[in-house]
């Protein structure tokens, strides 16, 4: 049993996003994701085929579904549910502090 933090090693900015596994078991992998200010590259769009429930628990973020017009704006406590195959990209994570997620990657049977 380890004692962890979420918030720990998140606040001196990097050239990329950091994913940490804290959980992976049979269908499920939990992770601890930080960002400082990256986004999906232009054009790209991101397409699972699992589906992934996020949940955004300190900075900001603004995630962008094929189809819609505008991302949707998630500030700390906001969760989304993306289903398997949407087409996603995160349009922007705030550049000034951490962008700490957590996002549960499941598929049930």
């Amino acid at each position: 049993m380890e004692l962890r933090n979420l918030f720990s090693g998140t606040g001196d900015p990097a050239d990329r996003e950091t994913f940490d596994a804290l959980i992976e078991a049979g269908p499920f992998r939990l992770e601890r994701i930080v960002s400082h200010g990256q986004a999906t590259p232009p054009g790209q769009w991101l397409e699972q085929e699992r589906d992934e429930w996020v949940v955004l628990l300190s900075g900001a973020a603004g995630l962008h579904f094929e189809g819609e017009a505008q991302p949707r704006e998630m500030k700390p406590g906001d969760s989304l549910l993306i289903p398997g195959g949407c087409r996603h990209r995160v349009a922007w994570t705030d550049a000034d502090k951490p962008s700490v997620w957590l996002a549960l990657h499941f598929q049930l049977p």
